[in-house]
């Protein structure tokens, strides 16, 4: 009988569903062990292939720890919102809801046929009400909240207000935006807009204004990774940077504990750092420099303030709040024109561009306050108003990117190392002491620092504080499919939604586009007000507010009391294993940690971080294809032509794409905005740009799993992807040798059934080396699993085969059928079954190696006369080397190579090769 996957695995999945094989509950007598994977967007092109490498991971671990007698928690739902659904529903006219539906059922019968081990009773959608009724939970809970850095911790906003009720600021240490001052009489005499205005200022959740990425086009607010080259990634619109009005939670208040915390995760060192870099925290000096005839004084961060005397010039950031007042008559039409330029660039774009230099003279002065010297103030991109306070002192002979600005714009370098050397630091490096003052002569850096510090504060000038490079998080999307903000508004005061409210739905729209006013698409709701008229916040949440908190739901999806009731929690307290890809590490997995430090705080969780152990997996890669747009129209030129014109390299799908030409007809095809493409061609044909990269349905370089399942089978599908390389590593998807997967999976099935369907399984007893060679295989499996090194278990299963031959004893391949489940659970059900077994092997006991079977006594070694295999001889373990040079000539197998000649010499390698040379 051939081994006929299509059957087997259809009657498996069939079963595990009607069976419910794979729920799971809250169970206090036994250990449990929750293993997560970053849910999926629906999108309408399905799973790909580099989709299920992270899953097939965990769902291995997943199998392993429940045979190990775990009570495992491995859910999975989808991550349903965002903008890709709501850009196709204004395409086609269809609403996101109900195209949404059609790729979750897709993506179901997709997981579904690889044979995952999740848990569908606990599944999660963003996009469904029950679900994000606790996502504006959330919300509400941290606009009414603040966060004391005293206690460390959240604090109800009640509190603070009864702080101002009886002594305004004075005594408090809380996070806010800017730092206010006023009495309690001064609080009591503002009026109810003006208090909430000030609360503004400290609350976790807040409106504020803020640059962020807009494209008109869209009508919305682009995260950074949707912006490439000044244009949307999503169909190459215009975008710039532009002061709106938005909501962000405060998520630089929990930075130094996000910072602290990543010492107890078993994470990568390389993810931490990471999110190190990000958080960015710098002790260093808050400086005020005065403005020349001005009353004024701009504020600048700066970790060195020993440089402080080789300040030549100042920089502002292009959104910096004072540069109109800054910019003189003079010079205000150049202002204009550079500010207008520099709002087509990301942030992401003007940190990466280290070499570029650009800027702008305001025509104003500061004044140096240790040297005395009226210094000129210019605007330049390379600084960030979101970064520190949107303005730095330049010091040309100590920074590389200050020295290059001065040199494009003749500023002065005033030296700050004997002989003006800038590529030493501040010091003298022969002498290791600070020459660039009297003041600090003859002290090393460090000290300089420290006595620098002591005399800005002295003086009145600033004082000593820490700054992070985390940044508030935006969280305001002016688009119609996300979570609908429980906030309402009168006369312009935002007043929070009464819980029992929640969940706010979504309101039904025909139209998904921004209002020709440019206001979010709920604007077209005459009635997305409250019942009294009061009208509702008009954006709805970003992506990244539904997949904060989605491992929490899991726990306890049913609980219509409670985001997670208390049980539930204690019981599953954290996530013991998070697989996902690394690109999430400063964006959901930060947001992830605020989220539930947050949570932590309002003891609404037991654990303060949410996930303990995190493997990131590789991508596998693509081959993606490319097709260049001239800017401001929808003509495409050849690649061999698009150096002529201004171009925006977009992505194209590779399936229509044939080695590398691109099929115009299919094209024009392809989406509704390319239907009237008008093309430049190169000898007739428009060839495409090329690279091998992340699998991306965003890149349109997938390859369906479909494909491989339809003609090899789920099993071979989930060992090939294991098989490819280390788990952690990228690898190219290369589908040439999956045919040996495949050989080994029915080479495993002709152990147990022969050709005309009899089982030949046999009770006969095994021997040393079979049980040697089962042994080995459990240890080296065990091993590998716990280490994530499933591409090397794969190698080890198949090595066991090789060394079993034939052998079809019960003894060998029953507690190898179990050790196999995990990677291919579905051949293993049907061989188990075969075994006269009636429960799952899923909940087989997982086998233990004895290291008694682990002794070797004797080692087979390949024997090779002049370096070519012509034999195997098996010796004990217990010879020499010379009596097994002695023995091994003497053979038969070896007279007939040697033909009565006498070696030249015999070579044993121990537990390795015999080597004969004549």
């Amino acid at each position: 009988m051939e081994y006929n996957f299509k059957e087997i695995e259809s009657k498996w999945q069939r079963r595990w569903q009607e069976d419910k094989t794979y729920k799971v509950e809250t169970d206090p007598s036994r250990p449990k062990f929750y293993v997560l994977d970053m849910f999926p967007y629906p999108s309408g092109a399905g799973l790909h292939v580099g989709h299920p490498l992270g899953y097939i991971a965990s769902d291995i671990y997943s199998r392993y720890k429940r045979q190990k007698g775990f009570n495992v928690l491995h859910p999975m739902g989808y991550d349903a919102f965002g903008l890709p659904a709501e850009q196709y529903a204004i395409q086609t006219g269809q609403h996101p809801a109900v195209t949404t539906e059609q790729n979750i059922a897709r993506y179901r019968e997709q997981l579904d046929k690889i044979g995952f081990s999740f848990d569908w009773d606990r599944e999660v959608r963003t996009c469904d009400p029950g679900y994000y009724k606790w996502t504006q939970w959330a919300f509400l809970k941290m606009f009414g909240s603040y966060y004391c850095n005293d206690r460390q911790q959240a604090r109800p906003i009640e509190e603070l207000t009864a702080a101002f009720e009886r002594n305004g600021t004075e005594g408090l240490n809380v996070a806010c935006t800017q730092e206010l001052h006023f009495t309690a009489e001064e609080w009591r005499a503002m009026s109810e807009a003006e208090k909430e205005q000030t609360l503004q200022n400290y609350r976790l959740a807040f409106r504020a204004d803020t640059m962020v990425n807009w494209c008109a086009k869209l009508g919305t607010v682009l995260a950074n990774d949707e912006v490439h080259d000044g244009l949307s990634v999503r169909g190459g619109y215009p975008v710039e940077q532009k002061r709106m009005k938005q909501w962000l939670l405060r998520v630089t208040a929990y930075a130094q504990r996000m910072l602290d915390g990543l010492d107890k995760l078993a994470w990568s060192d390389s993810l931490k750092e990471i999110q190190r870099n990000w958080i960015g925290r710098s002790e260093g000096a808050q400086v005020f420099f005065d403005i020349k005839d001005s009353d004024r004084k701009l504020e600048i961060f700066t970790t060195r303030p020993d440089t402080i005397f080789g300040v030549t010039f100042m920089v502002i950031a292009p959104e910096h709040e004072w540069v109109g007042s800054l910019t003189t008559p003079e010079n205000r039409a150049a202002v204009e024109e550079y500010i207008c330029q520099a709002k087509k660039r990301s942030e992401r774009e003007r940190i990466a561009e280290t070499k570029r230099v650009s800027g702008v003279a305001t025509g104003s002065y500061a004044v140096n306050p240790f040297t005395g010297k009226a210094i000129p103030i210019y605007i330049s991109d390379y600084v960030l108003a979101g970064y520190g306070t949107g303005a730095i002192m330049a010091v040309p002979a100590h920074d590389s990117r200050d020295y290059a600005f001065a040199r494009h714009f003749g500023l002065e370098i005033v030296p700050v190392v004997e002989g003006g050397d800038i590529s030493q630091e501040s010091y003298d490096a022969k002498s290791g002491k600070v020459i660039n003052s009297d003041f600090l002569n003859g002290k090393d850096v460090k000290e300089a620092i420290g006595l620098m510090f002591d005399e800005i504060e002295r003086r009145g000038l600033g004082r000593k504080r820490i700054n992070y490079r985390l940044r508030d998080a935006i969280f305001s999307r002016q688009r119609y499919w996300g979570e609908p903000f429980p906030i309402y508004y009168k006369n312009d005061i935002a007043y929070p939604l009464a819980e029992d409210k929640l969940p706010l739905e979504l309101p039904p729209v025909a139209d998904f586009g921004p209002t020709e006013q440019g206001e979010p698409p709920l604007a077209r709701v005459k009635e997305w007000a409250t019942p009294e008229g009061w009208p509702y916040e008009l954006s709805t949440m970003p992506g990244f507010a539904g997949s904060s908190a989605y491992y929490l739901r899991y726990m306890d999806p049913h609980n219509d009391q409670a985001l997670v009731g208390r049980e539930a929690d204690e019981y599953w307290r954290s996530v013991d294993l998070y697989v996902g890809g690394i690109e999430h590490a400063t964006g959901h997995l930060m947001y992830s940690r605020f989220w539930n430090m947050f949570l932590y705080d309002l003891g609404v969780v037991c654990e303060e971080e949410p996930f303990r152990k995190l493997v990131n997996q590789g991508m596998i890669q693509g081959r993606s294809n490319f097709v260049y747009r001239i800017v401001g129209t929808n003509k495409f030129v050849s690649l061999g032509l698009k150096e002529q014109y201004r171009t925006q390299a977009l992505y194209v799908d590779v399936n229509i794409v044939r080695n590398d030409i691109l099929d115009i007809d299919a094209f024009r095809a392809w989406m509704p905005e390319y239907k009237d493409a008008e093309f430049i061609l190169e000898d007739g044909k428009y060839v495409c740009g090329w690279a091998i990269e992340k699998m991306s349905k965003s890149f349109y370089n997938v390859v369906n799993p479909d494909y491989i399942v339809e003609n090899y089978g789920a099993d071979t599908l989930r060992m090939y992807e294991m098989f490819l390389g280390p788990l952690e590593q990228s690898k190219p998807w290369d589908t040439n040798g999956i045919d040996g997967v495949y050989k080994f999976l029915r080479r495993f099935w002709r152990l147990f059934y022969d050709r005309d369907g009899r089982l030949i399984v046999t009770d006969e007893k095994a021997d040393e080396k079979e049980l040697r060679t089962l042994h080995k295989t459990i240890k080296k499996v065990s091993e590998d699993i716990e280490n994530f090194s499933f591409n090397t278990s794969v190698s080890a299963f198949m090595i066991c085969l090789n060394e079993l031959g034939e052998c079809n004893k019960r003894e060998i391949i029953e507690p190898l059928t179990v050790l196999l489940a995990p990677f291919a659970p579905h051949i293993a059900e049907e061989l188990w079954a075969a075994l006269g077994h009636t429960t799952s092997v899923c909940t087989a006991d997982y086998p233990v190696y004895d290291e008694k079977h682990l002794a070797q006594s004797a080692f087979e070694y390949p024997v090779s006369i002049n370096g070519k295999l012509r034999f195997k001889k098996e010796y004990a373990t217990s010879l020499t080397p010379a009596q097994m040079q002695a023995d091994v000539v003497t053979l038969p197998e070896a007279q007939k190579w040697l033909e009565g000649k006498t070696p030249k010499k015999v070579i044993v390698v121990p537990g390795k090769i015999i080597n004969i040379v004549i």
